[in-house]
C-alpha cells in the first residue's frame, strides 16, 4: 500500500487527517508534517526524514502538499530527486485526499498511478455555486513563431530610465518559499526575483529548488553579491521591477557597500541557531546581526519588520534593543 504524507504550513495537514479519518477511519501508513513558525527549513526537512522512515515501505511515497513553491514542497522536493518512485501533488483538498485514500486500496497501484489519477479528480473537486460563476474555457490563441534568433542586450543599451527598480528588498533565511512566491509577490508585482547569495549561487540544488519556487510568469535567478553589485549598475536592467530575496543581513551590506540602492527593508525571517536570541516570532540575532543592523540604519536605510503583509510591523529600535538585552545576559 501507497505511504501518505500530508504536509503543510501550520495545523492544515494534521485537520485534514483527521477529517480523512472520520470519513475513512484511522489509515495506516499516513503520517502529518506541520511547518511552525518556530521551524526553520533544516528542522522541517528533519521532520519529513523521520516520517518516511516510519513507513512500511519508503520508497513508495505520495506527499499531499498544501503549497507550489512553499517550504514543504521545496523541502520535500529537495528529497526528490533521490527517490524517482516517489510522487509529490500540491493544493491539497478534502476530494484529493479522499480520492487517494480510493485509489490506494488497489494495493498494485503505486504513488505515481495514483498521483496521475487523483490530480483530474482533485480538480473537479473544486466547485461554485450558482454555476455561472464557473469560468468559461477559452482556447488559447496559437502562438507566435519565436525569431529566429534573440540575442542578449549590447552591452551599454539604456533600457527605461538605466536604474533597476527593486519593488521590494527582504532578509528571509528561507528565501523564496510560499509566503514570497504569494503575498508578498502580488502585493509587490515584481517581474525577476533575484536571490542575492554567494552560498546558495555555488548549490545547485538549492538554484534548483528556487527555480521551480517562482510563481507563474515571473523570472526567478541566483547570483553571488559581486554580480548583484554589478546588475544595480547595468543600464540595461532599467526596465526592470526587482525583488531582492537575502539571506542574512550581511550578504545584504555587502550589497549595499557596493552601490545596490535600497532605501527599505524588509526583514521576514532570521533562523534561530546556536548563540541567537529569539526577538520576535520570526527572528533571531546574535551580536553581528545586531551591528549589521544598525550599520544599515546608519546608512538610512529604514526596516519594515513583518512576515507578510497582513501583519502588524515591529518597532526596530524596540527588536535592537531586545537583542542586545538578551545577548548581553547570556
Amino acid at each position: 500500500m501507497v505511504s501518505i504524507v500530508l504536509a503543510s504550513h501550520g495545523d492544515l495537514a494534521e485537520g485534514l487527517k483527521m477529517t480523512g479519518s472520520m470519513v475513512f477511519g484511522d489509515q495506516p501508513n499516513v503520517a502529518t508534517v506541520s511547518l511552525m513558525p518556530s521551524m526553520g527549513p533544516d528542522d522541517f526537512r528533519q521532520k519529513v526524514e523521520e516520517a518516511v522512515a516510519s513507513f512500511d515501505d519508503p520508497e513508495d511515497v505520495l506527499f499531499l502538499v498544501d503549497l507550489w513553491g512553499g517550504t514543504p514542497f521545496n523541502q520535500i522536493s529537495g528529497l526528490f530527486d533521490a527517490h524517482p518512485s516517489w510522487a509529490i501533488l500540491t493544493g491539497v483538498n478534502l476530494p484529493m485526499l479522499v480520492e487517494v485514500y480510493t485509489a490506494r486500496f488497489d494495493a498494485s497501484k503505486t504513488a505515481h498511478d495514483i498521483a496521475k489519477h487523483v490530480i483530474s479528480e482533485a480538480r473537479a473537486g473544486v466547485r461554485v455555486k450558482p454555476e455561472s460563476l464557473e469560468p468559461v474555457e477559452v482556447k488559447p490563441a496559437a502562438a507566435a513563431a519565436p525569431a529566429a534568433h534573440q540575442g542578449a542586450i549590447p552591452e551599454g543599451t539604456v533600457l527605461g530610465d538605466g536604474h533597476i527598480k527593486f519593488v521590494l528588498a527582504r532578509v528571509d533565511t528561507r528565501l523564496l518559499h510560499g509566503q514570497v512566491a504569494t503575498t508578498w509577490t502580488k502585493m509587490t508585482n515584481p517581474d525577476r526575483i533575484i536571490v542575492v547569495s554567494d552560498a546558495v549561487s555555488h548549490d545547485d540544488l538549492r538554484k534548483s529548488m528556487i527555480m521551480e519556487a517562482a510563481p507563474p510568469g515571473v523570472k526567478a535567478h541566483v547570483v553571488p553579491v559581486q554580480k548583484m553589485i554589478e546588475v544595480a549598475k547595468d543600464p540595461r536592467f532599467g526596465a526592470t521591477k526587482a525583488m531582492l530575496l537575502f539571506e542574512t543581513p550581511q550578504d545584504l551590506l555587502r550589497a549595499v557597500e557596493g552601490g545596490v540602492d535600497i532605501k527599505e527593508v524588509n526583514l521576514g525571517s532570521m533562523a534561530h541557531s546556536v548563540g541567537k536570541v529569539v526577538v520576535t516570532n520570526a527572528i533571531a540575532m546574535d551580536n553581528d546581526d545586531v551591528e549589521t543592523l544598525e550599520k544599515l540604519a546608519a546608512r538610512g536605510i529604514t526596516f519594515d519588520i513583518r512576515k507578510v503583509p497582513a501583519d502588524s510591523a515591529e518597532s526596530f529600535d524596540a527588536m535592537i534593543k531586545k537583542a542586545k538585552s538578551e545577548l548581553a545576559a547570556q
